[in-house]
């Protein structure tokens, strides 16, 4: 039997489908992703629509990232199984992955671990920037659906989370998301939004009101309003995305410092598809520094909803309870 070990990490968020596998260096040997397919013009799926894609969809990611690796090499396999590690957390998309996860684990006999898709967000960025605290930390889980300011702390092979700031209505990859779609863009639209704002030479415009927000919390309904009314189609309303932007870091960097002098914790981790955007990342990690803060930003890959976090976490957990590096 091949001496080599190796992880199995299963995640089937909204809109991404998402199969990996590392070995026991903590090596990634495979990121195999396929995006939902959205109709054009829509803004979103149905659960029921999320689920039966990630069925089809699984069977052909797994045997792309199988590919070069023994049945017999797979000791472990991980799996999100909901969206946050708190009680009453459920999504019916994660019932997919659970499902495939726990019938390959009974069939190669090997352990299954559970965790959950915030976990995995987490995890990605920590482990692939080498970032390491003592203490606790903030992160700031920014995604199509979530936007949430957490307070940190490691716990066993996972983490503790607390909610302490956020949005109270809507999430800023939301607003990015309709924006896209009002000016003819595909779903989801965020990083083209992005693209558009970082190469422009249009200046800041002056059309939209600062997010309102107090203390760590948001409200982002306003802010979605002003910019349907302002798009134009037909124009390139590039200086209004560049707006749009500005403000999203702009309130982005008040909450965290707000989140900051409240628990002590400097550094900070961005994770989540908006935290991939580039206006975004450039804006915060120049003003945050200069405030005393360590911002920590994964690559966009790696931003984006993927199962190489859930394969991390399922290595440690091994580890743990089998002794060897992973």
């Amino acid at each position: 039997m091949s001496d080599k070990r190796y992880i199995l990490g299963i995640d089937t968020s909204n809109y991404t489908t998402s199969v990996a596998v590392i070995d026991a260096a903590g090596v990634v040997c495979a990121d195999c992703r396929r995006l939902l397919t959205v109709k054009s013009g829509e803004r979103g799926l149905r659960q029921s629509e999320a689920l039966f894609q990630h069925i089809g969809n699984l069977p052909e990611l797994i045997e792309e990232a199988f590919q070069g690796t023994e049945r017999c090499e797979i000791r472990a396999v991980a799996v999100s199984t909901r969206p946050r590690p708190i009680p009453g957390s459920y999504m019916p998309v994660f019932k997919a992955g659970a499902s495939i996860a726990r019938s390959i684990a009974a069939t190669l006999r090997v352990p299954l671990y559970e965790f959950s898709h915030q976990e995995g967000h987490i995890e990605s960025v920590k482990t692939s920037s080498g970032f390491q605290a003592d203490e606790g930390f903030l992160a700031y889980h920014l995604s199509g659906g979530t936007c949430e300011l957490l307070n940190v702390y490691e716990q066993g092979c996972g983490f503790s989370i607390e909610t302490i700031g956020g949005s109270l209505d809507l999430s800023y990859g939301q607003i990015l998301d309709r924006i896209g779609v009002a000016l003819g863009m595909a779903f989801p639209a965020g990083a083209t939004l992005d693209s558009l704002a970082v190469s422009t030479d249009a200046p800041i415009g002056t059309r939209l009101k600062p997010i309102p927000h107090k203390e760590t919390y948001v409200n982002l309904s306003g802010i979605e309003t002003q910019c349907q009314r302002a798009v134009m189609p037909g124009s390139d309303n590039a200086t209004l995305v560049k707006e749009l932007f500005e403000r999203i870091a702009i309130s982005l960097e008040k909450t965290v410092l707000t989140a900051s002098s409240q628990t002590g914790h400097r550094e900070i981790l961005f994770v989540g598809g908006v935290s991939g955007s580039l206006y975004i990342k450039n804006k915060l990690q120049e003003s945050l520094r200069k405030k005393g803060m360590h911002p920590v930003f994964a690559d966009a890959h790696l931003a984006q909803d993927n199962a190489v976090g859930i394969a991390f976490l399922g290595g440690k957990a091994y580890e743990a309870d089998q002794g060897f590096s992973a």
